[in-house]
């Protein structure tokens, strides 16, 4: 039995033999202390101030000194107002970290079966990944590791946007002003070379926007009145309807950007299990329209587009097919949705790692799943995030003011590389040892800024602050970790034979390590990868602390072999954690 579990007994019991009040064990909970308060762990005693009929504080009072003589492993403890604190003794330390370390499962992922599906990057084949890629596909895969290490079978995917009218735009604009330029011929990334024919073709319709405006024409209806506007929808109907020309070009442009995708992901570090494809799954969806048109849960207007009314709900009615017969986004996720589960029918989750921009349209989606009488689409997750701006604004594709995700990445290593080449320890490195640390501390420093504020924020990305290599940043972890390598590697074979005696660094260490499981634990049920990075963060604080506190090598043979335990459970548990972000770890820096 747990400490934890002994000191919920024992509060039960004292309530019931002093004060004939039940309560069971299993509603009785400690928390960490809060960091400026003495203590290990924090009863709040509030909700048994009633039945012990005193104030808050001397209900604390009773109720610590019967656990201090009835609990073994309490040393001492406080009262502040209706908390409270518990100080543990110094050999149940030692034995936490004596059973941690002979634990080859603390490290190790639950196992549960349940089956989730973890959607994310979900790009359209119309331009190169930038920095909102970034954050999406950094949060959606530590989130797929997360789910994993805490029990889930987990399906990493994704859908790819590569049909409609945005990718159309693209294929217009090389079609006409293209002269049969390729990556090869251009020396572009794929990806990239196609976005470049996405930002021409946006200028081009302004052009043609202005003349129309210049004539007396509203600028919105000049917007959809434009030629090349209309050219392009031609162009999308012509590809639904199997147009050959269309489809040859259609394809080779798309290979050209799965090209470009697959290059930027490796780099990333992401991948993914299942792909699905929106010129795929597009038709299942208007067949599933077309069917709920019959079965009268959808409507048709005047212009022969399909509906659906959702007034009952309270939001506005969804267009699912245009009056030309061609379908919009939802259409398409909707037959995702189906197809998915079609694939996966054990799926007890799926989560959407989407931009908060889209909240409105997922309640929809879900909604209308539900409306078709779709079992499973309770089971539909938006994992939605805050988007990251620009100091001078809002990211805009089209405009071709973007951060473009494979820039930053170069930018980063290469302020990881100058940053180590100043500090000067790397002389006795190969070229090629410097490069792969290079990357891993760039490639961690852009992975942890961008996964350490939570999701549900919306963040700023300042470019100077990003490529920062000091602070609270990965490589800060990093370094903690390497620094616990170097230490091991200097003392070699150890023993642990426990301690009988703790100072205060090694106690907070102690209980910093031992918060592994519960943190790791909440960051899975929230989705929230930065309480991954602000524990490693903690965990990382605490070590330096401890490092800077005590003599680790040169003390005797028991603080040696307890302060070497410490040492070797950080860096492990740094090693699993930063893991669980998509980090790696340096064996030395």
């Amino acid at each position: 039995m747990s400490v934890f579990n002994t000191i919920a007994q024992k509060v039960a019991e004292y309530l019931h033999e002093n004060h004939a009040f039940e309560l069971e064990s299993q509603k009785i909970q400690l928390d960490a202390t809060r960091k400026e308060f003495v203590g290990d762990y924090t009863l709040i005693v509030f909700p048994f101030v009633k039945p012990m009929r005193t104030s808050p504080e001397k209900a604390g009072e009773a109720i610590g000194e019967y656990l201090k003589n009835t609990v073994s492993e309490i040393e001492s403890y406080n009262v502040i107002k209706g908390f409270l604190n518990l100080t543990f003794n110094s050999i149940y330390w030692s034995e936490l970290v004596e059973e941690k370390l002979s634990d080859s499962g603390w490290l190790e992922p639950r196992t549960s079966g349940d089956l989730v599906l973890v959607e994310y990057s979900s790009p359209n084949t119309n331009k190169p990944l930038h920095l909102g890629h970034l954050r999406n596909n950094f949060l959606g895969h530590s989130v797929s590791l997360i789910k994993e290490f805490a029990g889930n079978d987990v399906v990493k995917t994704q859908i790819i946007n590569d049909r409609g009218v945005h990718i159309c735009k693209s294929m217009l604009a090389w079609k006409r002003f293209g002269n049969e330029e390729t990556p090869e011929t251009s020396g572009l990334k794929g990806d990239k070379l196609v976005g470049k024919y996405y930002v021409i073709f946006d200028q081009e319709l302004k052009k043609e926007v202005a003349m129309l405006v210049a004539s007396g024409m509203d600028e919105e209806v000049a917007k959809k009145e434009a030629s090349i506007m209309k050219d392009v929808q031609e162009m999308l109907v012509k590809w639904e309807n199997g147009d050959e020309e269309v489809l040859s070009l259609w394809n080779k442009m798309n290979a050209w950007v799965y090209s470009g995708f697959d290059k930027t992901y490796n780099r990333m570090g992401v991948s993914f299990d299942k792909l699905y494809y929106e010129s795929k799954t597009y038709s299942k969806g208007k067949q599933i329209a077309l069917d709920g048109l019959t079965k009268g849960l959808f409507y048709t207007k005047d212009d022969g587009s399909v509906w659906c009314n959702l007034d009952s709900a309270g939001m506005d009615n969804k267009l699912l097919v245009r009056g030309d017969g061609t379908t919009v986004y939802m259409t398409q996720d909707i037959g995702t949705a189906v197809q998915r589960f079609e694939d996966f029918p054990k799926m007890t989750q799926v989560v959407y790692t989407v931009g908060d921009e889209q909240d409105y349209h997922f309640k929809v989606l879900f909604k209308i799943l539900e409306n078709l009488g779709y079992s499973w689409a309770h089971n539909c997750q938006h994992l939605s995030y805050g988007m990251v701006d620009l100091p001078s604004g809002k990211m805009k594709s089209r405009e071709g003011t973007v951060v473009d995700a494979d820039d930053l990445m170069e930018d980063v290593v290469r302020a990881a590389c100058e940053s180590s080449e100043e500090k000067g320890k790397l002389d006795d490195m190969s070229s090629e040892e410097q490069n792969k640390l290079f990357e891993m501390l760039g490639i961690g420093a852009l992975k942890f800024f961008l996964l350490r504020v939570d999701p549900k924020k919306r963040m700023l990305f300042d470019p100077e602050e990003s490529v920062s290599l000091n602070g609270d940043t990965g490589p800060f972890v990093q370094y903690t970790y390497a620094r616990c390598k170097a230490v091991l590697r200097k003392a070699g074979e150890f023993t642990f034979t426990g301690i009988t005696e703790i100072v205060e660094k090694e106690r907070l260490l102690a209980r910093t390590l031992a918060a592994f499981r519960l943190e790791m634990d909440d960051a899975a049920n929230g989705m929230n990868p930065s309480a991954i990075a602000n524990y490693c963060l903690d965990l990382a604080k605490a070590y330096n602390q401890f490092y800077q506190a005590v003599n680790i090598l040169n003390s005797n043979a028991e603080e040696r072999s307890f302060r070497l335990g410490l040492t070797h459970l950080t860096a492990e548990t740094i090693k699993k954690s930063l893991d669980l972000l998509g980090v790696q770890v340096p064996d030395r820096m």
